[in-house]
């Protein structure tokens, strides 16, 4: 064999080995998210410019001078979460104010440019790896300084984005988890088409493949799917809570142990939430349900928690130790991260109640419903897609489980055709999947229920596959 066959074999056998290596490192969603919630109990640190404020929501124009944290010990946060049996950290990394606590190259308006000049994000990351934790990452979309929100939202704002979450993802090693919050809320208003939710999916997966995305949008969307999200959350603050009767998806619920997310005066001499409450009321319970509590510890303007939070966490550990791995989570659909080709598009249905017509079923609120009129044997409800185009899934969210049994049809050239009636699930969300098809409209045909039919909404997807 020549010199050069030699090198192109080799050649050939070191890409075959590198891809069998990776291919072995990468693990499978499903395998990611019980790995999550083997995790079991974490600390959210809510550390960023609000901490030198007065609200949680802070000025978008708040001078990077004030972030000014003299004693700041991210190994301190580390050995606190050590001591309360914690198995990993998750930090701020920029709240809905812009203001980033890396060394960032997207905008001046980060940590570098205050009198700390010290990289925290990458503080936290080394003292939490010492402390053999795992390290997680929040980021905001929502972005008031840099007027990425409704209505403002340009391409450089979605490159900008993109770029930063670049940096957090290339910069500081392995990354568990990240956090995003900010995006397709309520509250915030910034769709998943306003800043694409698959090709922020896509570059997060691409860049750490083994990154599990949660995005905490569990005001908007029903817990019984994964709707653009690897995990589910539930913010109890706000009034989400998990059922851990039925609950049965990979899911995180979080709490402060202060009386808000950042730091606040009073937070040294107002008591903190129990300990045995912490453990018992949320820790046990929701690890049953496969849900990770995450507990938000919040430090001072010094960068230190302060003393009754230490005293706290002491006692969650001394109370309560990790046992390891939960049960096996059970079959579930994979998560939805396309857009929704259905959205405010053109409905029709037969005839309905008045005060819920048929538009309430693809107006993008799961509170709102088309229903039919109660005389109606044979309901129907169809979507139009304004043109032919390619789809792969549709999804059928009902305000309770009443449809019994039911057809799905395309219209492709004035003909229609069936679509598979098989859903990944057999509760009040069903999740179709099939072969890609071409079509303009797309209805469901409902032969049998319990009670009279109510969709909240019907999705028709394109999901890259």
């Amino acid at each position: 064999m020549k010199k050069n066959q030699i090198i192109s074999v080799l050649a050939a056998w070191l890409l075959l080995v590198t891809g069998m290596v990776q291919a072995q490192q990468n693990k499978s969603l499903h395998q990611l998210q019980q790995q999550f919630v083997d995790l079991r109990f974490g600390m959210f640190i809510h550390f960023n410019i609000p901490t030198f404020m007065d609200d949680d929501w802070a000025d978008p124009e708040a001078s990077p001078a004030i972030f000014n944290p003299k004693k700041l010990d991210c190994h301190q946060w580390a050995a606190a979460a050590k001591s309360a049996n914690m198995s990993y950290g998750c930090l701020t990394t920029k709240h809905h104010s812009g203001f980033a606590i890396w060394n960032t190259k997207t905008t001046p308006y980060n940590v570098m440019n205050s009198p700390l000049k010290r990289d925290v994000v990458k503080e936290y990351t080394q003292a939490f790896r010492a402390q053999g934790l795992k390290v997680m990452l929040y980021y905001s979309i929502l972005d008031t300084h840099h007027k990425i929100r409704p209505g403002q939202i340009t391409k450089a704002d979605i490159e900008m984005i993109k770029a930063q979450l670049t940096e957090l993802l290339t910069n500081y090693g392995d990354i568990t988890a990240l956090v995003i919050d900010g995006w397709d809320a309520p509250w915030s208003r910034i769709s998943y088409d306003d800043v694409p939710f698959e090709e922020i999916y896509g570059l997060i997966k691409r860049l750490q493949p083994n990154c599990l995305v949660m995005d905490l949008n569990a005001a908007k969307y029903p817990a019984e799917a994964l709707f653009y999200t690897d995990i589910k959350s539930y913010e109890q603050g706000a009034g989400q809570h998990i059922s851990t009767d039925n609950n049965k998806l990979p899911a995180l619920s979080c709490l402060p142990i202060n009386t808000a997310w950042f730091w606040k005066a009073d937070f040294p001499t107002t008591p903190v939430k129990d300990a045995d409450k912490l453990v018992n009321d949320n820790i046990v319970p929701f690890n049953k349900a496969w849900c990770n509590f995450i507990l938000n510890v919040a430090p001072n303007r010094d960068g230190l928690i302060d003393n009754n939070a230490l005293a706290a966490l002491k006692k969650i550990g001394q109370q309560w130790k990790n046992a390891g791995a939960v049960s096996a989570l059970p079959a579930y659909a994979a998560p939805i991260i396309s857009s929704n080709m259905a959205k405010f598009q053109a409905a029709n249905s037969s005839w309905s109640t008045d005060m819920n017509i048929m538009d309430f079923a693809n107006d993008d609120n799961f509170r709102t419903t088309w229903q039919s009129n109660r005389s109606v044997k044979q309901p129907w409800f169809e979507v139009e897609l304004n043109k032919a185009q390619g789809f792969n899934m549709v999804t059928i969210v009902e305000d309770k489980a009443r449809i019994k049994k039911y057809r799905l049809e395309y219209n492709e050239n004035g003909v229609w055709k069936p679509l598979p009636s098989e859903s990944d699930d057999a509760g009040r969300v069903k999740i179709h999947r099939f072969p890609r098809v071409w079509g303009n409209k797309v209805r469901i045909l409902i032969d049998e229920f319990s009670e009279t039919p109510a969709i909240a909404e019907f999705g028709v997807f394109n999901e890259q596959r």
